[in-house]
């Protein structure tokens, strides 16, 4: 998606230990029609797919998950990091490590909110290592749902997340796919 990959070089900053902030329009301010232009290009790009639910996990897979979901009219689930005091009825729970933040995350879901039997798309702001991807295929496995595919607004294909996916045998997409950070810059794959 060439506009994306036109923002990050615009907007993104490469930090130490091969991190991408791109916190202006995805992570913490969020550009709404950048993400509705993802939206509709992951519909497009899963056109040939029954999907029933959107799952992503909190907080920077929503802005796109949620616009995935309005485009395809179907519901959004996202898996909590933190149970609240609120959630009594049961939950599905998987184990997530975060790259950026290096620590060890619970994600959750409530098990009335996934069915066994419904298809879903995984959205994710970053796929990277692949952690909370795994986590929501876990999550997903748990609930008996069928996974029609992967979505990322951003895959650093580098270090191997969207590889676990496809060796997984799931249909994957990335709408900007980064092959390196070479001296502070971002290289996309396939660039000239």
């Amino acid at each position: 998606m060439k506009l994306l990959e036109d923002r990050i070089k615009k907007d993104g900053e490469v930090l130490d230990g091969d991190v991408l902030k791109i916190n202006s329009f995805l992570n913490h301010q969020v550009d709404p029609q950048l993400m509705m232009q993802c939206g509709e290009e992951f519909k497009r790009l899963f056109a040939d797919q029954k999907i029933d639910k959107v799952l992503t996990c909190e907080a920077s897979g929503i802005a796109p998950g949620v616009m995935t979901a309005y485009v395809l009219d179907v519901p959004m689930v996202f898996a909590r990091k933190k149970k609240p005091s609120t959630l009594n009825d049961a939950v599905y729970w998987a184990d997530v490590f975060s790259y950026t933040k290096k620590v060890n995350n619970k994600i959750c879901v409530e098990e009335k909110f996934l069915h066994k039997g419904e298809n879903l798309l995984i959205i994710d702001d970053f796929v990277a290592q692949g952690e909370a991807v795994k986590g929501m295929v876990n999550i997903a496995k748990q609930a008996e749902c069928n996974i029609v595919g992967v979505g990322a607004v951003v895959a650093k294909t580098f270090q191997g997340g969207s590889d676990w996916v496809k060796q997984h045998g799931l249909h994957f997409e990335a709408l900007a796919s980064i092959d390196s950070f070479k001296d502070g810059q971002v290289h996309f794959e396939n660039e000239n």
